[in-house]
């Protein structure tokens, strides 16, 4: 019975095991590939599963089983990788995990130490308390901690292991924690990417549904993990149980804790204590065998198979005591050099080792048991060397055997006979032999092996060497380090093949070497310039329209109308501000009439307060608030001060009246406080903007107001009273007036948004539209100076004034100097463009333009504009172009907006490159850099280069140019003229004050609550880091601050200094000011962290907690709750808002998910009957609508009796009626959308819309907007986004769900900013760009952000987390050398193309105060060109040849670009490209697709995690994994790969004389040392040692597992191969794998979306097979398309035989492809 029910309950569990398993495979593709920390200084905490960092280090490709201190690298270089990236984690190791390593003790004894190593000997936080992830204890944890992701192995090393780490995975998923896979896992110099698994919905709740049976499943497997061990150890130790055995390793312990009472090192305590322990356990193993056979000789049965005896246990027990004694006194610089020893173990020992490893674990986990005096456990990570031990074992059996003899040496033979003699001790049941001779019997313990020896010979690494070239470039860049390398000779058979290989004969036709076009001339432009045709002029004329109109949108200024007045001789500003000395007639007569118009304006305005001010005052008395709108919205637009002054006091006035009024009407009830602050609103106003306005009587009433106020004092000091004094009284007695509290918390608490904030009142005169602040100023006297700044202020500070400023300047000095915009994403590029079209116009002389656009989708007036409004890449193809040098010597300034991209994950090295290249001054704009003065020092020395650049060149070409032409004056001025100063402009306060929220859901209603900044941190955290620099409170958390430390702390000294009533800034000021308040926040922080450094700890512990909110968390898919969530915040007036998320499907489902929910509230609000009638209606409106047009008819024939006239006036009259009811009818009331109707006219709404009319989301978007609910992702077309972005401005839309691409600098300010999704790119620089966001200037003054589903410690996190420092990424690329030679070589001005050229090399921000870095990349540069050379993309002189040009324009795509042209020149592609018979231009459908196989296995590639491969699942309409390529390419890739990766190794042998080898003998993380004395006197370990040729490159550690160099040519070598302090890896070879392993060595296909789409056209079909996002893989295949395009258009420009069948085959297929992808 008991049996049935096991095999039940083992069926039930094998059912769970593969639904879980299938759940996670299914998941797996549709895993984001990501970087994991992005931009956080330190990552948000995390877990990494300890099992699977074993189990994943255990595998790597390199690691000989057994070498412990090779694995423990591995362990530590992996994880100090991430910490260098700023990772926070902790290592849980779960104790049921043990069970998986059943029949591989030796990993249990590995699994021990790596925790004992990882606990003791770094500072990693190591987690063993849990005994199993489904424990209640783990679920609490992950409560507390949160962790935001768990790193796991997505394999075991064998099933029931994999089933534990689905467990794990399952569990995660079911508590929001996301899942990182290891497989897979990619790494450069800034960023680790892997694959990212989100904790969804669908996941949380497939846990619920099973959770009983999970429970059960999880038992069952430990059960029958836990009978397997059982089983493995009685098959070694007979009766002993698992327990008995621990009993047995305490008992040797504690007998050599007799012996050695004075402790030693783990090795020594292993090794004598394992040896002995299994000596003893092997003699009662024999025992019972022996006991075995005598009973089954009685029974007559006889057991085969020999084993080792006694003897032979001893010898190899010795020679492991020798191992232990070379691993305790040779450093590692000799063990590197170790012999490796090929051949295997015999296999009788198979069960000693297993045997052995169990007494090394029993003794290992147990060592903590007996506390030795010093038991140093430094060395925890060499506790075993297979190698090493092979090594010895073949010396004694083979040649000590056949008579070499040699001398062990005296230390290590002393250590050695230490160690037997302590292991005879401890082995008690029976005499063990003497310590020589090492072996007493002839059992060989290695296999026979015809090569027992690795070969680390030299013949296979090719020879050393550089090909010679002779190039100026070449010896300006790398001459320092040139001497010391070594070069081929000219007779060296490398460099004679060079002589160019014939071309294959279908090339005769092909110019490789004719200049192709660049990206400029392919990128679509949207008009053609000089066309007469009447529809391209009309469409470039609503291009304009509604450029303008967009750019309106951002900003409503008027149009400036610029003309050009030269330079002008700059006036010293000090000198003419002072001085009125010299004035001339005409200036007095301009002073004189610029009087008479402000008299005249203020007459103006005068008589407009006249008529305005009695229905302002009635509305007043009415109805206070909205009259005080009105009166806001006077104030507003009234330029003249007196008037102001006038009309505050009336508003003053009013709102006393309504005070005395309201306090008498509530008695002693709570007071509306708003009226009290609208009275100090317009105390301050007047006191502090119209003081010298004011005459006595406005003082007096001011005064009365303060009175009122119960602010007695400051009404004294304004103005002492006596003759009111029946009024105190009145005042005093009853004290009904008064508001309650003091001043000064009054206007903390009450008003603190509305404080009034510094402005100067100077006005600037070249500025006109507003007074610029301080340092604004000094931005316009960088532009001014005509120097270069790096700006960073916060976001609307207004810190782009600048850019538009310089824009100004250069368009007035001259008709053809040019001002480049670089900003980061085309819709930025389109806003700033539209803006600018939008601010000024100018006359220019004829086909030149006042703006241009270039994007990678379109151009427009580009090369002939002023202003050039670009991203990055585009503009780095037109300073690298040879041929467009002339236009970039136009270039007077260059605005770099959003510079922190710098430090980006796409892209950055580009920015590095525009930075370097341009010899002009520049603005560099951020909001968000830590590190402004590093990157302000490099940007300073890269011009003091141009410095000595333009005096070398200018001694040179000065005289030239002005001996030119006369119109080229002007700019050689500026030219002259230029700085070469870089300027940090800082700027720190934000306008408004930004307040936070938490979102919860409490019976199913939505709630917030106050989020004070200071909830975010922790006591621990201040104490070592203070209060981050731009954590800001707004006035009022100061005093909520304030209040609870005082509640804390009853007695604390500074309470009373620190009360806001007595604070030296706030006492007896009427006016407390922003600044005044920002005081006392510095003030009361630095209390608090006194308190904390003075052991007030506790109390300031007290403080954070009782500031902070109470969290609710909720159990259901929040994002349900996500059209309650907009309408509580419509409620609470606190829209317009953006809303982030950040997974383009909860956008799009979010904001339908709202409109659906605003469509439900219209239905049930509709009468039943409206639907009849409408119905009826519209049938009514058809047959009116029918008998006009038959009236027309009739009328246009002449027959017009009045009868019929008057019929047709009722028709017309009834038509309108009957439309206007209709409309009524269907309209959509005020309550059921967020459109402010009132926002924009329907001509202009309609306008937005007809722009739609043909894209993809083009109907859902209009349905949403007539909500006034928009989306806005980087899947969305331009025109899409740019009616969200028009209508959010206008105030149409105010509700917008969106992803990143919002954060990067797009105008749409908004009152509110919600976050409503956690993500991995939900970081500390996204949080402050998109929060950045709430509260526009002008608008609010104050704005919230809102935390909708985040979990608290993210927020936590992001509010006190610095933004991270802009590192340098590597800067040097094949494709971007070779583009650098051709500028080199190939400029109009070939000196200005090498400076260029080399300013690139030479500065590179990784580089940056590094010499050695500088080194390595110059040998990289070296490196590059050999390769280029050798595959005649240029000569030995640096010339380009062959098909450079194909390679620099495909630069995109490296190292696909190098492989397609190296297919080309090979002819494979002639092969292929067969026409359907001789003479057609046509190829077949099976041409087409081998074609679209061999580019999707070169261009676009996303991998798929190797082990979906597993899953068992039906595909519908794709294919999903990609083929391979055809034979013929497949042997050519191969081919190229073994020729590039050979170089690449001789390249790493020269460069790895840059390594710090002091570092390479050190464990990376612990930093434990292997250095020491090498072993001399010891003629054995000589011999033993002998292999140091061929181990140059890698290293130490990984040589003890018998790499060599040689390694280093085999497919997907790992990185950590190689020497980690060089700073170079297999990631900057050009090599293109055709399968990329994973870590554990697996295969990882490719997604064949490119094909399956080629095949089927279908979005859908990607979605559901290939797990493709729709948005995402739209995205993906139109850069397939353009890659094909670009490829077709280049073949075409090369090749002048117009019948060239490759040609044809690739214009036919970006035909098609074209075609389908555009019925998407």
């Amino acid at each position: 019975m008991e049996a049935q029910i096991a095999t039940t309950m083992e069926e039930h569990c094998t059912v769970i095991l593969e639904k879980m398993s299938q759940l996670i495979l299914e998941k797996m593709p549709k895993a984001d590939y990501s970087s994991l920390f992005n931009d956080f200084v330190e990552s948000e905490f995390f877990l990494i599963d300890g099992d699977s960092l074993l189990v994943t280090c255990v595998c790597e490709k390199s690691l000989q089983p057994g070498q412990s201190l090779h694995f423990f690298y591995l362990v530590e270089r992996y994880l100090m990788d991430i910490i260098s990236k700023g990772g926070q984690f902790a290592i849980v190791f779960f104790k049921d995990a043990e069970y998986a390593y059943f029949n591989v003790p030796e990993l249990l004894t590995l699994r021990t130490a790596l925790i004992l190593h990882l606990q003791k000997n770094t500072t990693v936080d190591v987690w063993t308390d849990f005994s199993r992830c489904l424990s209640e204890e783990w679920n609490n944890v992950l409560g507390q901690s949160c962790p935001y992701f768990l790193i796991i192995a997505d394999e075991g090393l064998n099933n029931e292991q994999t089933h534990l780490f689905n467990f794990v995975v399952i569990q995660s998923w079911a508590v929001k924690v996301n899942i990182v896979l290891f497989s897979g896992q990619r790494s450069d110099i800034l960023r680790l990417y892997a694959y990212f698994m989100q904790s969804s919905h669908s996941k949380q709740m497939f846990f619920k549904k099973f959770e009983k049976e999970i429970m059960i499943a999880y038992k069952t497997l430990i059960l029958q993990l836990e009978k397997y061990r059982d089983l493995d150890l009685t098959t070694l130790f007979g009766d002993l149980k698992f327990n008995n055995m621990v009993e047995k390793a305490c008992e040797t312990l504690s007998l050599l804790k007799q012996l050695w009472p004075e402790g030693s090192d783990i090795r020594r305590v292993l090794s004598v204590t394992s040896c002995s322990l299994s000596l003893e356990m092997y003699h009662r193993f024999l025992e019972n065998r022996e006991k075995k056979a005598s009973k089954q000789t009685g029974e007559g049965k006889q057991e085969k198979g020999n084993c080792l005896t006694l003897k032979d246990m001893e010898d190899f027990c010795k020679l492991h005591c020798l191992t232990v004694a070379f691993q305790l006194h040779l450093p590692l610089s000799q063990r590197a050099r170790s012999r490796f020893i090929t051949s295997g173990w015999i296999r009788d020992l198979k069960n000693v080792f297993k045997m052995k490893k169990w007494c090394e674990y029993f003794i290992l986990s147990n060592v903590h048991m007996f506390e030795f005096e010093s038991l140093n456990l430094l060395h925890l990570s060499d506790l075993s060397d297979k190698p090493l031990l092979k090594n010895i074992a073949f010396y004694y059996e083979n040649e000590n055997a056949k008579g070499l003899d040699l001398d062990v040496g005296n230390v290590i033979m002393k250590e050695y006979v230490h160690l037997w003699d302590t292991v005879s001790k401890l082995v008690r049941n029976f005499d063990v032999g003497k310590p020589f001779p090492l072996r007493t019997t002839k059992c060989h313990f290695l296999k026979k092996n015809p090569s027992p020896i690795k070969e680390s010979s030299q013949e296979k690494m090719p020879n050393l060497g550089f090909i010679p070239m002779s190039c100026n470039l070449v010896d300006e860049f790398a001459g320092d380090i040139l001497k010391d390398l070594p070069f081929l000779k000219c007779d060296d058979p490398v460099v004679t093949s060079l002589v160019k290989q014939k071309e294959f004969d279908e090339l005769v036709h092909w110019h490789s070497h004719r200049p192709l076009s660049d990206d400029y001339d392919r990128t679509k432009a949207n008009f053609n310039e000089h066309s007469k045709d009447p529809r391209q002029l009309r469409s470039l004329q609503k291009y304009h329209v509604f450029q303008r109109f967009y750019g309106n949108s951002l900003e409503s200024v008027s149009s400036k109308i610029i003309t050009t007045q030269g330079v002008k001789p700059k006036k010293d500003c000090s000198k003419c501000r002072g001085s009125k000395a010299h004035e001339t007639k005409a200036d007095i007569i301009a002073r004189e009439n610029k009087k008479r118009l402000i008299a005249k304006e203020e007459q103006k305005e005068e008589e407009k307060w006249n008529t305005l001010s009695f229905s302002i005052e009635k509305e007043m008395k009415r109805n206070l608030n909205s009259g005080m709108k009105k009166l806001e919205e006077f104030l507003k637009s009234c330029k003249s001060n007196s008037v102001k002054a006038q009309a505050e006091k009336v508003g003053l006035m009013a709102g006393l009246k309504a005070w005395k009024d309201h306090c008498r009407a509530e008695g002693k009830t709570t007071k509306d406080l708003s009226i009290a602050v609208d009275m100090m609103k317009r105390i301050h106003s007047l006191l502090d903007k119209y003081s010298e306005l004011l005459q006595e009587p406005d003082r007096k009433l001011i005064a009365r107001c303060l009175m009122y106020l119960g602010f007695e004092d400051l009404a004294n000091s304004l103005y002492p009273t006596q003759d009111e004094a029946d009024d105190i009284k009145t005042t005093k007695k009853n004290n009904k007036y008064s508001v309650g509290i003091g001043p000064a918390r009054f206007q903390l608490q009450h008003m603190g948004h509305y404080l009034i904030r510094e402005e100067r009142k100077d006005p600037d005169p070249r500025v006109q539209d507003f007074i610029p602040d301080t340092w604004q100023r000094e931005l316009l006297d960088v532009v001014d100076n005509y120097e270069s700044a790096v700006i960073v202020a916060p976001t609307s500070s207004g810190k782009t004034y600048a850019s538009y400023y310089c824009m100004e300047k250069v368009l007035k000095e001259s008709d053809d100097g040019v001002v480049v915009y670089v900003a980061p994403t085309k819709a930025l590029v389109n806003q700033v463009a539209a803006t600018v079209q939008n601010r000024y116009t100018k006359i220019l002389p004829a086909g030149e333009a006042l703006c241009g656009v270039f994007t990678r989708d379109y151009r427009h007036d580009a090369l002939n504009c002023q202003v050039l409004i670009t991203v990055p890449a585009c503009f780095e193809i037109l300073l690298l172009a040879p041929h467009r040098q002339n236009w970039v010597k136009k270039i007077r300034y260059v605005i770099f907006d959003e510079v922190h991209c710098l430090g980006g994950e796409i892209g950055a090295e580009i920015w590095e490159h525009l930075l370097v290249m341009i010899r002009c001054p520049f603005l560099a704009l951020s909001a968000t850099i830590s590190n402004p003065q590093h990157l302000t020092e490099w940007l300073q020395s890269v011009k003091r280069y141009w410095k000595q650049v333009d005096s070398a060149m200018g001694k040179g070409t000065f005289s030239k140019r002005n001996a030119g032409s006369h119109g080229r004056h002007h700019k050689d001025q500026v030219r002259v003229r230029q700085s070469y100063k870089v300027r940090l402009v800082l700027y720190g306060e934000r306008y408004n004050d930004l307040e936070k929220y938490l979102c919860s859901v409490r019976q199913d209603e939505v709630c917030f609550d106050h989020f004070h900044p200071c909830a975010s941190l922790t006591t621990d955290h201040i104490e070592k880091y203070g209060f981050p620099s731009d954590l800001a409170f707004s006035p009022r958390e100061s005093i909520q601050l304030y209040d609870t430390m005082l509640q804390v702390w009853k007695s604390w000294p500074q309470a009373q200094n620190l009360c806001p009533e007595n604070f030296a800034h706030f006492k007896n000021k009427i006016v407390i000011k922003k600044l005044d308040a920002r005081k006392y926040e510095e003030s009361l922080k630095e209390e608090f962290v006194n308190w904390i450094k003075n052991g007030n700890e506790e109390q300031a512990r007290m403080v954070l907690q009782k500031l902070s909110p109470d969290f609710h968390d909720y159990s259901g898919q929040m994002l349900n709750f996500f059209p309650n969530l907009v309408e509580k915040l419509k409620e609470m007036e606190k829209l317009p808002a953006l809303f982030f998320l950040f997974r383009l499907g909860s956008v799009e489902g979010c904001a339908e998910a709202t409109c659906e929910f605003l469509e439900k509230k219209q239905e049930e609000k509709r009468p039943p009957k409206a639907d009849k009638e409408a119905y009826d209606m519209a049938n009514k409106l058809r047959k009116v609508k029918k008998s006009l047009e038959k009236q027309k008819i009739i009328d246009e024939k002449g027959q017009k009796p009045s009868r019929r006239l008057d019929q047709s006036i009722i028709h017309e009259a009834e038509h309108n009626y009957l439309l206007k009811s209709l409309e009524k009818n269907l309209a959509i009331p005020q309550d059921c959308t967020y459109a402010d109707q009132k926002a924009i006219d329907d001509e202009s709404l309609q306008m937005v819309f007809s722009r739609v009319k043909f894209e993809r989301k083009g109907t859902i978007l209009k349905n949403l907007t007539r909500r006034g609910i928009g989306y806005h992702h980087s899947s969305m077309s331009a025109k899409e986004k740019q009616l969200v972005e028009i209508l959010f401005r206008k105030g149409f839309i105010r509700v917008v769900t969106a992803t990143g691409t919002l954060a990067l600098g797009i105008n749409m300010p908004c009152k509110s900013v919600v976050f409503a999704q956690n993500s991995i790119y939900l970081d500390a620089l996204n949080f402050r760009q998109m929060s950045g966001r709430a509260g526009r200037r002008g608008q609010d003054l104050l704005g919230d952000v809102y935390f909708f589903d985040i979990p608290l410690p993210k927020i936590g996190k992001l509010i006190k987390s610095k933004v991270p420092e802009l590192r340098g990424q590597f800067p040097l690329s094949i494709s971007l050398i070779l583009r650098l030679m051709l500028l080199a070589s190939k400029a109009d001005d070939p000196e200005d193309g090498k400076a260029k050229a080399l300013s690139v090399l030479k500065h590179s921000l990784l580089s940056f105060k590094h010499p050695r870095v500088t080194d390595m990349l110059k040998l990289y540069f070296l490196y590059s060109l050999q390769f280029l050379v050798k595959e005649g993309y240029i000569d030995q002189e640096g010339n380009p040849t062959g098909f450079a040009g194909l390679v620099s324009h495909l630069h995109y795509h490296e190292p696909s670009n190098l492989v397609f042209v190296s297919f080309l020149v090979r002819g494979l592609f002639h092969n292929l490209c067969q026409p359907t018979y001789k003479g057609s231009k046509y190829f077949s459908e099976d041409v087409m697709e081998k074609l679209v196989l061999v580019l999707a296995n070169l261009f676009g590639r996303v991998y798929i995690p190797a082990k979906f491969q597993d899953a068992n699942i039906k595909f519908y309409q794709s294919k999903v994994f990609l083929d391979d390529l055809p034979e013929d390419f497949s042997a050519a890739l191969h081919e190229y790969n073994m020729q590039v990766t050979e170089d690449f190794a001789t390249f790493l042998l020269i460069v790895s004389r840059l390594a710090d080898m002091k570092q390479e003998y050190q464990l990376p993380l612990s930093k434990i040392d292997f250095t020491g004395e090498e072993c001399e006197d010891s003629p054995l370990v000589s011999h033993l040692m002998s292999c140091g040729e061929g181990r140059v490159a890698v290293s130490p550690f990984v040589c003890l597992s018998g790499n060599f160099d040689v390694d280093l040519l085999c497919p997907g070598v790992p990185n950590n191969v190689i020497l980690h302090t060089i700073g170079i890896n297999h990631n900057q070879a050009p090599v293109l794998w055709p399968h990329r392993l994973d870590s554990r060595g697996r295969k990882m296909p490719l997604n064949a979306y490119a094909l399956d789409f080629y095949k089927h056209g279908s979005l859908v079909g990607l979605d559901q097979d290939n797990r493709l996002h729709q948005g995402a893989a739209y995205y993906l295949l139109k850069d397939f398309s353009l890659t094909i395009k670009s490829i077709s258009v280049s073949l075409r420009e090369l090749c002048e035989n117009e019948d060239d069948n490759v040609v044809l085959a690739f214009e036919q297929l970006s035909k098609s492809f074209q075609e389908k992808f555009e019925k998407v």
